[in-house]
């Protein structure tokens, strides 16, 4: 059980330890193969992040993708086990919309469709996917 502790949020990258979260992420079941430096360059790469914080540990992430005029997608939405269900995803997806303002927001989800329909998303279409090439092989050296 997780004591009761203040939760705080951060848009930026700085202080961000990757090699902890990806042991995390693991630890959670929620890591999909990119390396510590893969995740952060994932990160850098968005429009727009926000990670929950208990102390420095970083214990929830999500961050947009977006052309920044008309449409943004949603992805790698995570809160850490123990802490779920206090309200910290919703906080973070907060601070994403607040950052994508006059934008179509899309995102896919697996098993979370209830708690996005409460944050005001809709049912849209088929979300449909292809990997090009091999999965996190991105330039000649990542083999």
């Amino acid at each position: 059980m997780v004591k009761e502790t203040v939760i705080t949020y951060k848009t930026d990258l700085e202080g961000v330890d990757w090699t902890a979260l990806k042991s995390l992420l693991e630890e959670d079941d929620f890591d999909n193969g990119r390396t510590p430096e893969k995740l952060k360059q994932s990160f850098e790469n968005s429009r727009a992040v926000v990670f929950a914080l208990d102390g420095a540990r970083v214990i929830g992430k999500a961050r947009a993708l977006s052309d920044g005029v008309c449409n943004a997608y949603v992805v790698d939405v995570w809160t850490y086990s123990p802490y779920r269900n206090r309200g910290i995803a919703s906080m973070m997806m907060e601070c994403l919309m607040e950052k994508l303002p006059g934008q179509h927001v899309y995102l896919f989800t697996d098993d979370a469709e209830a708690f996005y329909e409460k944050l005001g998303f809709r049912r849209q279409g088929i979300g449909l996917f292809k990997v090009v090439g091999q999965w996190l092989v991105n330039e000649p050296g990542d083999v």
